[in-house]
């Protein structure tokens, strides 16, 4: 008889160890299940649902590790059903993530997953039941690329971890039902392949906003790498002016800055993920500025005015192709 998806709610951790040895350093297991904990309550939290996570004795072959998950709170009122489900998309997705290296995306995971569990047997008759299964749960499925880049440094955080033990050879993991039978293959990473699952920079793509308005606070007068100062989205920055165009006419004095001045300027906002996996924003450059405003009345910077005109030209080239 074939395991419905639906019945997945344990993880199987198995610390894979050198000469049949079950030791295992305590602070690095300790570690390593806790950037576990973390991606379950990572996707879990994508759906307001707050879950309870439950661990059992260790187990002979090496480190075997049981994470059990049961459904404690939700955003809106579940029946048994529905919570069921819930439970074995997350034990499911958390299982395939932590086994899949970094050239995978997240998203492409959610798309299978959403594959296998609405291809399900037990999942097609609940949907006839009408349970609001079919739109609803694959829109909040797709909300867990949100989270891409917090589980995807969580997971390298394990792995990271995981490297430093000596013994360690290998690790598997596969989701079970609550008497342990498996649900799905066990999946199997090779210590030597633990590499590929390890972030190697933290930085992430820059955000760039094309139009974006800073009130100044303090512009720089002296010629040198200084940061400027002003609000952007109600919230005091300092800046870098990469427009020496825009400089050299602040520092020579043809433009002038007074209280509420603003610019109008194309923005760069470097980011990075720290250990925790939370986005942080490291800069912010102005790399071209369009506009400054003079007694509210915007006047055109000879680059903005070279930017447009660029503008223009790929607009009528484009109409004529």
């Amino acid at each position: 008889m074939v395991k419905s998806i639906l019945q997945a709610n344990t993880i199987e951790l198995h610390y894979w160890m050198d000469d049949n040895s079950h030791i295992i350093d305590a602070n690095i297991q300790n570690k390593c299940e806790r950037e576990l904990l973390d991606i379950l309550d990572s996707i879990a939290g994508q759906w307001g649902l707050s879950v309870t996570i439950e661990t059992m004795p260790l187990a002979n072959g090496g480190v075997i590790r049981w994470f059990r998950l049961k459904a404690k709170s939700f955003k809106r009122a579940l029946n048994g059903k529905e919570k069921t489900i819930y439970i074995a998309i997350v034990t499911t997705l958390a299982t395939t993530i932590i086994a899949t290296p970094i050239t995978t995306t997240i998203e492409s995971i959610v798309q299978q997953t959403i594959e296998n569990i609405f291809a399900d047997e037990e999942v097609k008759q609940m949907q006839k039941e009408n349970l609001r299964l079919d739109i609803e749960l694959k829109q909040e499925m797709l909300r867990q690329i949100q989270q891409q880049d917090k589980i995807e440094k969580k997971r390298s955080n394990f792995y990271e971890q995981l490297n430093q033990e000596p013994n360690v050879t290998q690790i598997s993991v596969k989701a079970q039902d609550e008497n342990f039978i498996p649900i799905s293959p066990e999946l199997f990473v090779q210590k030597t392949n633990f590499p590929s699952y390890i972030i190697t920079s933290s930085d992430l793509p820059s955000e760039i906003v094309d139009g974006a308005i800073i009130e100044i606070i303090s512009p720089v007068l002296k010629k040198g790498d200084y940061k400027w100062r002003g609000i952007y989205n109600g919230e005091t920055v300092s800046f870098n002016m990469k427009s020496n165009e825009f400089k050299t006419l602040v520092q020579t004095g043809t433009i002038e800055f007074t209280n509420g001045s603003s610019i109008k300027c194309l923005l760069e906002i470097k980011k990075n993920i720290d250990s925790n996996g939370d986005e942080k924003i490291t800069e912010y450059n102005i790399v071209r500025v369009d506009e400054y405003f003079k007694n509210e009345k915007p006047i055109e910077t000879p680059e903005g005015k070279k930017n447009r005109q660029k503008q223009e030209a790929e607009r009528m080239q484009g109409k004529l192709f």
